[in-house]
C-alpha cells in the first residue's frame, strides 16, 4: 500500500513505499507499554479474533490469504501500525498498551488490505483512493465507537461516529506525501457518500 491508514502514521520516502497507517494514540508512557514479548503473544491472540477471522476468510476467498508472516512487530514515532502493498501489516509495540488496541490494529488495516486485494492495487498516491479506504477503515473497525471516543476525551455522543471517522481519515490522509491538508479535505469530501455506506466485505456496519 502507498500512503498511511487510521489517524496518522510514519511516512517514507517517496522513494519508498506509501503506508497506511492506523491513527495515533496518546503517547504511552513507561510501564503503561506492553512489554515486547507481551506484545507479540497479543499480535497471536488476535489471529484468533472472530472479526480478525472474518476478514482473513474473506480475503482468502478473494485470493488474497494473509498469512502471519505478513503481520509484523515493529517501532514506530507517530501511528499504531500500519499495511503496505506487497509488505503486509505491522503492529507498533511500543503504542501497545492492552489486547484490544492490537485487536483495532488488526481489523483496522486488513480492511486496508482487504481492499487492496479487492480493488486489485489500490493507487495509494492518488488522494481520492486512499482517503475512500480510510473512510472504510475507520467506519467499519470500531475504531470510532463511542465507548472508545470517550476514553480518548471525546465527550460528543450523537453524530459522533461520522465526525470521528472523518477527524481519524484526514489525520492520515494528510500524512501521504501525495495530498497537502487541502487535497485530503477535497478527496474526503468527495468520496465520503460511497466509501462510508461501502460496508464490504460485511453486511452492515458492525
Amino acid at each position: 500500500m502507498a500512503s498511511t491508514a487510521g489517524d496518522g502514521g510514519s511516512v517514507p520516502p517517496q522513494t519508498a513505499k506509501v503506508e497506511a497507517a492506523s491513527a495515533p494514540e496518546p503517547p504511552p508512557r513507561g510501564p503503561d507499554v506492553m512489554p515486547h514479548e507481551e506484545c507479540l503473544s497479543g499480535i497471536r491472540a488476535a489471529l484468533n479474533h472472530p472479526t480478525v477471522r472474518f476478514l482473513r476468510e474473506r480475503m482468502d476467498q478473494a485470493g488474497c490469504p494473509v498469512w502471519p508472516l505478513l503481520i509484523r512487530a515493529a517501532t514506530c514515532a507517530d501511528s499504531a501500525g500500519g499495511y503496505a502493498s506487497n509488505h503486509g501489516i505491522k503492529v507498533c509495540c511500543n503504542q501497545m498498551r492492552f489486547q484490544d488496541q492490537i485487536n483495532q490494529v488488526l481489523i483496522h488495516e486488513l480492511i486496508h488490505a482487504y481492499d487492496d486485494c479487492v480493488v486489485k492495487n489500490i493507487d495509494w498516491k492518488n488522494c481520492g483512493q486512499h482517503a475512500c479506504s480510510e473512510i472504510r477503515a475507520n467506519h467499519l473497525s470500531g475504531d470510532c465507537h463511542y465507548k472508545r471516543e470517550l476514553l480518548k476525551g471525546f465527550m460528543k455522543i450523537r453524530g459522533h461516529e461520522p465526525e470521528c471517522v472523518k477527524r481519524r481519515s484526514l489525520a492520515s490522509v494528510k500524512k501521504n506525501p501525495y495530498c497537502s491538508e487541502a487535497a485530503a479535505k477535497d478527496a474526503i469530501e468527495a468520496v465520503w457518500d460511497i466509501c462510508y455506506n461501502d460496508t464490504r466485505p460485511f453486511d452492515r456496519a458492525p
